[in-house]
């Protein structure tokens, strides 16, 4: 037997009617047109659908059975076929975000919450991209947008530019090193180092300073939270290194000191990574449009 979407259709509007004129009428086809489509789907199930010569016109239990299907399948049909014209005007979708920067997560937040406010239809995730391959999974479509201090070549990929930042020291304010200007590589011997739980080829830190210059710390203690980290550099546990968005209101208090990394400085540039197919989207391009406006928030402080 072979169900059209357009037979359930029918047999529900009949029922919902009463009749065939007012069922016709609803469907927007003759009535003529309808009697021949029932005597069709009849002749294929080889049972009657509906109770002959009743008023209102009533549906046999073979009809009832074919009723209750209708109820369950158009409704389903409704929801996929409004989805799908959400996809094609962009008001709905998937945003799934890999985040290769431990610190971005406090950055991020405001943005999605936002977004979430004006884009409600649009399934949001995130994922540590620490954890996994980031980039990889972002060509595979398994993530939309990835969180990158680190842009490279990738065929149908793009990098936008979201803001620059610097990496700062961050020390107690009675650290021996509070009273340089600046700190340098070598500076970092003999101290205990508080990091996030992240391969250190990942820590500006490490990538930017320690690495070129072949200087190892005393320790490495891995922390997982920002505030944590703050609460043992004031204790004097050791030191750390942070994005200057992160310790934007620790310069003022008197428990801490920031410096640069060296006299010149260090500056990095934090980066979204997108599939170009995907830059169109609305919703999309809403995202980046909240995150500028939240880099220059932050640059503004």
């Amino acid at each position: 037997m072979h169900i059209e979407f357009r037979h359930l259709r029918t047999i529900q509007a009949i029922h919902a009617a009463g009749g065939l004129a007012r069922a016709a009428e609803q469907l927007h086809i003759t009535q003529s047109a309808l009697s021949h489509q029932i005597k069709g789907l009849e002749d294929q199930a080889g049972v009657e659908l509906f109770v002959r010569r009743s008023k209102p016109l009533k549906l046999s239990p073979a009809g009832l059975r074919l009723l209750k299907l209708a109820q369950q399948v158009l409704p389903q049909i409704q929801a996929a076929q409004e989805e799908f014209s959400g996809l094609r005007a962009g008001s709905t979708g998937r945003m799934h975000i890999a985040i290769e920067c431990h610190a971005c997560f406090e950055w991020l937040f405001p943005v999605l919450e936002h977004f979430r406010k004006n884009w409600g239809d649009v399934d949001v995730d995130i994922r540590p991209g620490l954890a996994f391959e980031a980039m990889p999974a972002l060509l595979k479509e398994e993530v939309d947008l990835v969180v990158s201090s680190d842009p490279e070549e990738l065929p149908g990929v793009e990098f936008v530019e979201l803001f620059d930042y610097a990496p700062v020291f961050v020390a107690a304010s009675t650290h021996p090193l509070a009273q340089k200007s600046y700190v340098d590589a070598a500076d970092f011997r003999g101290e205990t180092l508080i990091t996030y739980p992240v391969d250190r080829g990942r820590l500006d830190v490490f990538s930017q300073l320690l690495i070129p210059a072949k200087v190892e710390p005393a320790a490495i203690r891995q922390v997982e939270l920002t505030a944590v980290i703050l609460l043992l550099v004031a204790s004097n546990r050791g030191v750390s290194v942070l994005p200057d968005w992160v310790v934007r209101e620790v310069k003022y208090s008197s428990d801490y000191i920031t410096r640069p990394l060296t006299s010149q400085g260090i500056t990095r540039r934090l980066y979204a990574a997108v599939r170009k197919d995907d830059l169109d989207k609305p919703y999309m391009k809403q995202l980046l449009e909240l995150a500028g406006d939240e880099a220059r928030k932050l640059q503004a402080q």
